[in-house]
Formats: C-alpha cells, structure tokens, sequence
C-alpha cells in the first residue's frame, strides 16, 4: 500500500539531483490529481488518450447555454474521475458557472465565465469523506 504521495507541482530539479522531493497526505494528493484532470484535455498525455475532461472543449464557447456547458462538464468530470481517480468512490460533483466583469483601464470591459467546480465523495482506503473546489475562467482558460 503506498503510503507517501509526491507535492505538485514536481520538483524535476531535486529529481535529477537524486534528492529528497516534497510529499503529502493522501487528500491533498487526490486534490492534485483532480487539478491535473481538469486542466488537462483530452489527447494531452500521449500514453493515456482519456486522461483529462472537456472544458477546454468548450473554452472559447460563447454560444452554448449555461445549462448545457454545466452538463457537458460535469458529465465529462465526472467520467474522467470515476476511471482515472481509483482512490475515490461515491463521487458527486456540482458545477456552477457565473460571469464575472473585469474593468480594464480603457474603456473596453471584459467578461469571462467562472467555472466552480464542487467534488464530494469518499476516500476509498478510509472511508472519510472528501471534498475540494476547483474555480476556472474560460474564454481563455485560467485559475
């Protein structure tokens, strides 16, 4: 059973040195790897097709509705979770997507989309509840 769990981002330096490289608990690991999903898309990994999720898919979206870009992310969200996050189970998620003025100091503002992003589930080798949240701007995306 693995009991220690590398820190993002990796520290390739301290590896190619062969030294010590930063850990964390088992929850903080599964919030990383969450990240890494959703900031992957889908093709991204050469060895692993499927690793990732749609939003960038829909990043520069502007036409879809609401309703329809929360679903595709969530389902797609929540597909990637559930075959690439094995220490998960019980997995729910709830996507909530606003828009957000940002005054530039022209005349010209800029809306952009937030995407929150609410996992809950359980810790399969504990069973202790898990929860995180993940918040995104599309059109283009950033954290």
């Amino acid at each position: 059973m693995v009991t220690s769990y590398y820190k993002l981002p990796l520290d390739t330096f301290r590896i190619i040195k062969n030294k010590e490289i930063d850990d964390c608990e088992l929850k903080e690991s599964i919030v990383n790897f969450i990240h890494l999903i959703t900031t992957s898309y889908f093709g991204e990994c050469s060895f692993d097709e499927s690793f990732g999720c749609s939003i960038w898919n829909v990043d520069f979206d502007n036409l879809t509705s609401t309703n329809k870009l929360r679903n595709t992310i969530t389902e797609s969200l929540l597909d990637s979770l559930v075959a690439q996050e094995k220490r998960l189970k019980r997995i729910h998620i709830d996507v909530n997507i606003k828009q957000e003025e940002f005054k530039n100091r022209g005349a010209l503002n800029r809306i952009k989309k937030r995407i929150d992003i609410k996992v809950e589930g359980v810790v399969s080798q504990t069973n202790e509840p898990f929860f995180c949240v993940e918040s995104f701007y599309i059109a283009p995306l950033s954290f």
